[in-house]
């Protein structure tokens, strides 16, 4: 099942908010300003932010000729459009093997489970996959990876709890190098964005990936919880300035009314969503399309 019929399910609440919105829009006879300030009031009650939102309407407000509204598919389609083009500049993911991934987020936006997701969604692909428990700090972090591990049947390095986390990442690279492995993903602990010490700790981790394994991709990716809407931007921004990102991870779109907000985040930001969680099962976990993803609001 390709990624539209899975993230179509996951964003039926925040299509059916702008749904129904579009149904008072055009209730009304010609586009005019009404149309315009309630098509504003549904991207922002759709967690796009406020001047993302009022950029849209504008661009959209040039395309359109004030008359009647005889084609509501049509101000549909310019409005995706509209979508699109505000979007273009924002760099696309890829990955390219031997990688080194490493998960990064705040505490429960479910990046363990998004890992294992990942491993098997690699394997799939007809990768192999190491897993690397450096979340040595949360009591059974690496007996909940090792199950993961498990159930994607992939290889897992980890330490005693409390140990060095860089340590963990220096031996599961020395691993993965032995392997040939194509792909390491490294878990991390989850920690408070504002907490400078834990930022220093993914930094060290990353210095060790850079000197013991030059010749892989280093992939910084950055777990996010849907449902937290604009809030979720400024961890985005805090752990980017902290150790660069490359990518986004969304998880519990389905979750929300409030998936607008993707879109902002992709324009304003500059970081690309790479994977989307769109499920329970270990396969729902898709590649983030942004044509589709916007296909799915409407």
């Amino acid at each position: 099942m390709g990624i539209f019929s899975k993230l179509a399910g996951s964003l039926k609440k925040t299509k059916d908010k702008i749904a129904d919105t579009f149904s008072r829009v055009f209730s009304v006879d010609r586009i005019g300003e009404e149309f315009y300030d309630e098509l504003l009031d549904a991207l922002i009650s759709s967690d796009l932010s406020v001047n993302f939102a009022m950029d849209i309407v504008d661009e959209l407000r040039e395309k359109m000729i004030e008359g009647s509204v005889k084609d509501k598919e049509f101000v549909i389609e310019s409005l995706k459009e509209t979508l699109l083009s505000m979007c273009e500049d924002a760099p696309e993911f890829e990955i390219e093997t031997p990688a080194v991934i490493m998960m990064v987020g705040v505490n429960g936006v479910g990046k363990t489970t998004t890992i294992g997701k990942l491993a098997n969604y690699f394997k799939e692909q007809g990768k192999t996959v190491t897993l690397c428990a450096a979340d040595t700090f949360r009591a059974a972090a690496s007996d909940q990876l090792t199950e993961w591990a498990n159930r994607s049947d992939v290889r897992i390095i980890k330490h005693a709890e409390g140990a060095d986390p860089s340590a963990v990442v220096f031996d599961a690279i020395s691993s993965a190098k032995a392997k040939n492995t194509d792909v390491l993903i490294i878990d991390t602990a989850g920690r408070l964005h504002v907490k400078s010490n834990l930022m220093e700790e993914l930094k060290k981790m990353g210095r060790v990936v850079d000197r013991e394994y030059p010749n892989a991709q280093f992939i910084k990716l950055i777990v996010l919880d849907a449902t937290t809407g604009q809030n979720a931007i400024s961890q985005v921004e805090t752990f980017d300035d902290a150790i660069g990102l490359d990518g986004i991870v969304l998880t519990k779109l389905d979750g929300t009314a409030k998936g607008g907000f993707v879109l902002s985040m992709i324009a304003e930001q500059g970081v690309p969503v790479a994977y989307v969680g769109v499920g329970e099962k270990l396969g729902d976990i898709e590649e983030f399309n942004l044509e589709e993803f916007v296909d799915g609001l409407f």
